[in-house]
């Protein structure tokens, strides 16, 4: 393999200068007669194959191209060079290791990255021409060679990752090593400019408050469910049709009502009863009332814990007065909650939608949370209540409202040792093991280093 030092240029970044490489590492890389021809040389033997000095300047130069600041002085270049050294006699091993185990990779797999790559370095230049030129000033006839090159680097990273899969899933990494707290903190200390700041999270407890229709509004959903009922179960209609033709249900009525496969737990606890009550190929016989609306339910197919139904969904109108209504139940049960003597348990069993989370015991980062959440708790310490604030239904087009209480907040900052402990540890644990089989590795093939 010849050294091509522009090859960066057509990833990333130009190469560094002459001077700050050293001029024996930097073989020719053309024939031209204006300039002195280097030789290169051998740097390592793994098995075979000889590892070249013109392999470990390409990766050098490739961590370059992706943002690597090179070292400035002489030995601390020496010492890069030979890091890039073991990392390719390690690859090497890997590479020698997917033999043993047979494992393969095909054109085909490679085949997309090589495109994506390759659409990505066109970009690069203004016409072909261009691109041309620096295939040639690299060393490359034409860009079939390039492409054939970037490919064999792309079917060894794929082979080297392949083998470590495989080395895992023979058990070759997973024997116990020791990780002392000092090895920890030092790890820590090494590492804790590197580490994103900690968000500021929240947890806490909710009770949303539905906007229920008026009784006008119920009664007319109530009896167009129940003709469709009727029209399904007693005069045989097609369920899929009235499905599509009358279901409120935005996320499956094209589907035909289909809701595929459910585990118990995942639909709300009306809907979740009935479904599971149904042999196949049956109707339920009565119309479910959940917080969604009126439901006619069919069971299309069972298995072992899970049920594929259909729904159709019939939702009651809801408007101004009614979305007051449920503000002013929010506000009561507000005033319960904070005056005590009625459990949580009890007022979500009074007046929280089944539909919704009874809140986040475990923390979640703010920032992750909706606005309107943000919103509601912006300056709340732990053991704070929001006032009643809206939650967006578009199923229904009017708000719900809920109420939270912080139960805890823990303000954003640096993470601590003890924070990015247990992960740290498992890191080291994970590097050692894989040290070690890569060691033995090395030891079961032969290893010649000579830089």
């Amino acid at each position: 393999m010849s050294f091509r030092p522009l090859l960066v240029s057509l990833v990333a970044a130009s190469l560094v200068s002459s001077a700050s490489l050293g001029a024996q590492a930097r073989p020719a890389v053309a024939a031209d007669t204006a300039k002195p021809e280097m030789i290169d040389r051998v740097v390592a033997v793994v098995g075979d194959r000889p590892i070249l000095m013109s392999e470990v300047m390409e990766f050098i130069f490739a961590q370059r191209g992706r943002g690597m600041e090179l070292p400035t002085d002489s030995a601390a270049f020496d010492a890069l060079q030979h890091q890039v050294l073991e990392k390719l006699i390690d690859d090497e091993a890997l590479v020698n290791a997917a033999k043993i185990y047979k494992i393969t990779v095909t054109d085909a797999e490679v085949q997309p990255s090589i495109e994506k790559f390759m659409k990505e370095i066109h970009a690069r230049f203004k016409t072909d021409a261009e691109f041309r030129d620096a295939l040639k000033q690299s060393g490359f006839g034409n860009e079939a060679e390039f492409r054939k090159f970037r490919g064999e680097q792309d079917r060894r990273d794929l082979l080297t990752q392949r083998a470590l899969d495989s080395l895992r899933a023979h058990g070759r990494m997973s024997a116990p090593v020791s990780i002392t707290e000092a090895e920890v903190t030092a790890a820590y200390e090494k590492e804790k400019g590197s580490f994103p700041k900690r968000p500021t999270t929240v947890s806490f407890r909710q009770i949303v408050v539905p906007t229920k229709p008026n009784a006008a509004s119920r009664a007319a959903a109530t009896a167009k469910a129940d003709s469709l009922l009727v029209e399904v179960q007693v005069k045989g209609a097609d369920f899929e049709k009235i499905a599509k033709r009358e279901s409120m249900d935005p996320a499956s009525k094209e589907n035909g009502g289909d809701l595929g496969w459910n585990r118990r737990g995942q639909m709300v606890p009306e809907f979740d009863r009935v479904m599971f009550s149904l042999p196949p190929g049956t109707v339920a016989p009565i119309v479910v009332e959940t917080s969604f609306g009126f439901h006619v339910i069919k069971v299309d197919r069972v298995q072992p814990a899970e049920v594929k139904a259909r729904h159709i969904l019939i939702s009651p109108k809801r408007d101004s007065a009614d979305v007051a209504r449920a503000r002013f139940v929010a506000d009561t049960l507000l005033a319960l909650w904070k005056k005590g003597g009625t459990s949580f348990d009890s007022l979500v069993a009074r007046y929280h939608d089944n539909a919704e989370l009874r809140g986040i015991p475990d923390g979640v980062p703010v920032d992750s949370l909706p606005e309107f959440y943000r919103k509601a708790i912006e300056g709340l310490k732990t053991g704070q209540w929001t006032e009643p604030f809206e939650i967006p239904d578009p199923r229904s087009g009017v708000p719900k409202w809920g109420v939270l209480l912080i139960t805890d907040r823990v303000e954003g900052g640096e993470y601590s040792r003890a924070d990015m402990r247990d992960r740290i540890r498992t890191q080291l644990q994970q590097e050692k093991q894989g040290r070690r089989m890569l060691n033995e590795l090395r030891k079961a093939q032969f290893v010649s280093v000579r830089m």
